[in-house]
């Protein structure tokens, strides 16, 4: 299968690949790492809430969408949702979403999920006596929560943030099946342009392969560090 591999055709490609290809992938992973981690600091803390109708709608949310492939939701929010739009808004003809939006949305709607469970985790880390002392000096839960609790769970919950970002970055490349311009999209056309399958696809795995290490050793050494710290 090696025996013709083809190191040309990377050579010729490689910057229409990285540059534009994985700058998207990138650019997706970032945006909807920053969307995620605030939506689901903000559904974490609904969870925790002592209102139960908060909490449950929260919950529900979650388990809903944490119960659901991701490639389907996708394909909900880029299909089905501009026609909700468009009864919503008693239109007689879809909504105009891109194909961009739809996927930055989806990630950010998905991803928050599993931080949530992130943040619900390290919420639920910092001791009963530092909400309590929060209190005692008169602040409310939003206070509490925002200036005491939640920069010391986030310190505790970086390295699994991180960790769960990393899978953030391999799941973006399903936006292949939307036609938008990632990585794997850009790699896939340059392979059925040029009849090279094997060349681009174990380019691919490659580069996925070297970030994704790179990655989980920064968040290794991180997770020590922290550990130290505490």
């Amino acid at each position: 299968m090696f025996e013709n591999f083809d190191f040309d055709v990377i050579a010729r490609t490689w910057q229409v690949l990285i540059f534009q290809g994985l700058g998207f992938t990138l650019q997706i992973t970032v945006l909807a790492m920053v969307g995620g981690i605030v939506l689901g600091t903000l559904l974490a803390m609904m969870r925790l809430s002592s209102v139960k109708p908060m909490a449950w709608v929260a919950a529900s949310y979650v388990n809903l969408l944490r119960s659901i492939p991701l490639v389907l939701v996708i394909f909900w929010i880029y299909f089905l949702v501009p026609y909700i739009g468009a009864w919503v808004i008693g239109s007689s003809s879809p909504i105009k979403v891109g194909a961009f939006a739809s996927a930055l949305v989806t990630f950010i709607l998905f991803e928050a999920c599993y931080y949530c469970e992130i943040m619900r985790a390290g919420i639920q880390s910092i001791p009963n006596g530092q909400a309590g002392a929060g209190y005692a000096l008169g602040m409310n839960y939003w206070q509490v929560m925002g200036q005491v609790v939640l920069p010391q769970a986030l310190r505790n919950m970086t390295p699994v943030l991180l960790t769960q970002t990393i899978v953030l970055f391999q799941d973006v490349s399903l936006v292949y099946i939307i036609s938008l311009p990632d990585f794997v999209t850009i790699a896939s056309k340059v392979a059925q342009r040029d009849g090279r399958l094997v060349e681009m696809y174990v380019f691919v795995a490659v580069v996925y392969f070297a970030i994704c290490l790179l990655l989980s050793l920064w968040v290794k050494r991180l997770q020590t560090r922290t550990a130290i710290v505490r």
